[in-house]
């Protein structure tokens, strides 16, 4: 890959940005069903724990996963 080829490069590719809204939809309705993570980022979003921490993974994106990396973002995790 060339230099400015890459440089317009990123490593994620969004399939249909037209499904965003419903997707946040999705994600509202998961955060009620997931009461222990909605706990954790009521009780740490402020102090920011995982500040510093950098939280890598390799999975299948479910609106379960999406709730649970919006949490670990929420509370300072460096996601990726």
């Amino acid at each position: 890959m060339n230099a400015a080829l890459q440089s317009l490069t990123h490593d994620y590719q969004v399939a249909d940005i037209s499904l965003a809204d419903w997707g946040r939809k999705e994600i509202t309705i998961a955060e009620h069903e997931m009461p222990g993570l909605m706990s954790i980022r009521t009780k740490h979003a402020a102090s920011k724990p995982l500040q510093g921490v950098r939280v890598t993974g390799s999975l299948h994106m479910t609106i379960q996963t999406a709730v649970l990396i919006e949490t670990l973002k929420d509370i300072g995790a460096d996601v990726r």
